[in-house]
C-alpha cells in the first residue's frame, strides 16, 4: 500500500481528494470504471463521534490512507464480496466490499457492469466487522 500521508486538517484533506478523486473516474482491476463525488468526502474521512451515524468528527486514521483507496480498486488480489444492505437485511452484488492489508476496506456501488461511485473507505477497528464480512459472499 502507498505511504500514509499527513494533512493539516481536513480542508488540506479535501484538496487532495478532490484533486486525485474528483478529476475523473478511478479505474479498477477488472475495468470498473469508479467515480468520486465532493460530496463523498465525507463519508469516507469523517467518523460519528457517538455512533449515531451522523459523520461529525474528522479522522486522520481515514486521512492518512487517502491514497489507499485508490491503491484497494486496483490491487487484482483484493478480497471481494457483496455488500450489504442494512434496510433490506440482505446481501446487495451491486455493492462491492473490497478488502487489502487485513483491515482496510472500500466499499463501491455499482450503477452499471462497469461503473460505480464510492460509498465509503475506513480500516476496521473491530474484528466483528471482518468477522461479518468475510462471512458474506465473494463478489463475483
Amino acid at each position: 500500500m502507498p505511504p500514509l500521508k499527513a494533512f493539516a486538517d481536513s480542508v488540506e484533506c479535501f484538496e487532495h481528494y478532490r484533486k486525485v478523486y474528483c478529476s475523473g473516474p478511478i479505474p479498477t482491476f477488472d475495468g470498473i470504471m469508479v467515480r468520486f463525488r465532493k460530496e463523498d468526502f465525507l463519508h469516507c474521512f469523517f467518523e460519528s463521534s457517538n455512533r449515531d451515524d451522523q459523520k461529525d468528527t474528522f479522522s486522520t486514521r481515514r486521512a492518512e490512507r487517502i491514497d489507499w483507496i485508490k491503491a484497494a480498486l486496483q490491487d487484482p488480489k483484493a478480497e471481494l464480496f457483496a455488500g450489504w444492505d442494512r434496510k433490506r437485511k440482505i446481501h446487495d452484488r451491486d455493492r462491492r466490499v473490497c478488502v487489502v492489508s487485513g483491515d482496510y476496506v472500500v466499499i463501491i456501488a455499482l450503477t452499471d457492469k462497469d461503473k460505480a461511485y464510492i460509498i465509503t473507505a475506513f480500516v476496521i477497528d473491530d474484528p466483528r466487522v471482518l468477522e461479518s464480512i468475510k462471512r458474506s459472499p465473494k463478489w463475483k
